[in-house]
């Protein structure tokens, strides 16, 4: 699966996450042209801190996949992971991670981030994971507006 095709669908789901009162982020996972899952952000309605796009989505492709490894993967995430979300992500030994916005546009919108790269966890944590930055960053920057303009509080 192309990763920009592959980004379109999170960036979708992001949208009705926003719509229903979500914050600005989402996530999809591909292995081959299957795509295993697509999620947003949960936090505010599952009242659970870690219900990051991310986290959502590796839930769902693990059952989707009957595995917890999803070597084989790609995976499209509208925003650049936290570290909590790259260490998952890592530990699901997932291939790719393509991501739009950084961490500094999230916190600029509001965001307690941690202002740790997912590349300094991957080089830290020596991870195999590769990780390519800048897929349809505009347009996932733009998220984070919309978000603010339906009214969206950061946490």
């Amino acid at each position: 699966m192309d990763p920009s095709e592959l980004m379109h669908l999170a960036i979708e789901k992001t949208q009705s996450g926003i719509a229903a009162g979500q914050s600005p982020f989402g996530c999809a996972i591909a292995r081959g042209d299957e795509i295993l899952a697509v999620s947003h952000n949960v936090v505010w309605s599952t009242n659970d801190i870690t219900a990051h796009a991310e986290i959502t989505a590796l839930r769902e492709a693990c059952r989707t996949a009957h595995a917890i490894l999803l070597d084989d993967c790609i995976v499209a995430t509208t925003c650049e992971p936290c570290p909590m979300c790259m260490s998952a992500l890592h530990w699901a030994r997932v291939k790719t991670v393509f991501f739009g916005a950084t961490i500094e546009d999230a916190e600029n919108a509001g965001f307690n981030e941690l202002t740790l790269a997912a590349a300094e966890v991957i080089r830290l944590g020596r991870s195999q994971v590769q990780l390519v930055g800048d897929v349809m960053r505009a347009e996932c920057v733009n998220l984070f507006d919309r978000w603010k303009a339906a009214g969206g509080a950061a946490y």
